[in-house]
């Protein structure tokens, strides 16, 4: 699946070092033999993928329900990578203020996945350039934000071998060692790009494309840090190029968070054996329980909105705004009264007194101060989207 390149450095602690980097080949134009297992599994993802767009797709407004999956993935897809914050604490955070470096991090995965989404619904191909602006954005205000934004230029690694004693360099008691910095790494990163752009509808099925992409991404872990990250919400970003999804309301970090030793099994197996297929299978279960995951999530979001929506008309409030209000709540998991002003195109004092209408409904209430502003959501929302009965 790849080849072995020599690599050598000089640790301040054990002197000089040699050893080997993986350099993985550049992705077939044909699909991986498979077994039946594997192609059920991904029958499966399709049909629920199909199933999840369909319902995206008969709701009056999909938008609605792009912020509050946009926030639970970033709050996942953090954890997996060590940068953790409590879902309920990400999906009120305040975006313009952040309470903690964490939560910086974790929003600025948000903000990425915004200009990602932009550039994919001008139907651009995905390109370096993308790539090392979504990286950059991902990594504003860290530690690592003046090394970020471009292919890194030093070696990386990636676990730590069983057994791998204290007196090996980072780099020899490394589980995984990807591509050294340099022009294979520009090379395999470009031709990635190229090969995911290619139409392979007539040799490889859709969901084995997406699988395949990630492997390779995670293989060549192009960037300083981010790489998982980014990696996962290239499969989204993936999906929508290829037309499996047509509004990014997918969630998928949740799953892959709660088998991160699998996964990182999954793909150390192909690898090291070209084992496609315990990692497509792997890849297409993650995918399948994402999709119906979400779809029902989705649903019941909407039978929200429609109580909510109710509970508004039978009471004696008769702003033509309040619907609009419970809208927004549902497309932001929390929000200040600057935002349903600038939403509605009202006053700020109209608005304020519509929030405290419907506070006193019992609809929304206050969740904190970022930056000493109040700041509102409905608990039916919040609900949901912690999974709360």
């Amino acid at each position: 699946m790849g080849q072995l390149v020599t690599i050598s450095g000089s640790d301040p602690l054990r002197g000089s070092w040699e050893h080997k980097a993986f350099v993985p080949t550049p992705l077939p134009h044909a699909e991986p033999e498979l077994g039946g297992a594997t192609y059920r599994a991904v029958a499966a993802a399709g049909r629920a993928l199909a199933a999840l767009d369909a319902t995206a797709r008969r709701l009056p407004n999909p938008y609605l329900l792009r912020m509050p999956s946009l926030r639970t993935e970033a709050q996942a897809t953090s954890a997996l990578e060590g940068t953790y914050a409590p879902l309920a604490d990400v999906l009120t955070a305040d975006d313009e203020s952040p309470m903690t470096v964490e939560m910086r991090e974790i929003l600025n995965y948000v903000a990425m996945a915004k200009l990602g989404f932009e550039w994919v619904d001008e139907e651009r191909p995905l390109t370096l350039g993308l790539l090392e602006d979504l990286h950059g954005r991902l990594m504003r205000g860290t530690a690592l934000e003046a090394e970020s934004g471009r292919l890194r230029t030093s070696q990386v690694v990636i676990g730590w071998q069983p057994g791998a004693g204290r007196d090996l360099t980072p780099v020899e008691a490394a589980r995984f060692v990807p591509a050294p910095p340099g022009d294979q790494l520009r090379a395999g990163v470009e031709d990635l790009l190229t090969w995911v752009g290619t139409d392979h509808t007539d040799r490889i099925d859709p969901v084995v494309v997406v699988g395949m992409a990630h492997y390779q991404f995670e293989m060549l872990h192009p960037f300083r840090d981010g790489n998982g990250r980014l990696g996962r919400y290239l499969i989204v970003l993936t999906l929508l190029r290829h037309g499996l999804l047509t509004e990014p309301a997918l969630t998928v970090s949740p799953w892959f968070e709660a088998r991160r030793a699998e996964y990182d099994d999954a793909l150390l197996g192909v690898s090291t054996d070209g084992d496609w297929d315990t990692f497509l299978t792997f890849f297409a279960h993650g995918l399948a329980e994402a999709a119906t995951t979400t779809r029902r999530q989705m649903l019941e979001l909407v039978k929200v909105q429609e109580t909510l929506s109710e509970r508004v008309r039978g009471s004696r409030l008769r702003s033509a705004h309040a619907l609009s209000v419970v809208d927004l709540a549902i497309a932001h998991p929390s929000f200040t009264v600057r935002t349903v002003a600038g939403e509605l195109g009202v006053s700020y004092g109209r608005a304020n007194v519509l929030v405290g209408q419907l506070v006193d409904l019992g609809i929304l209430h206050e969740v904190g101060r970022g930056s000493g502003t109040r700041r509102f959501a409905a608990p039916e929302v919040l609900r949901v989207l912690l999974g709360r009965a």
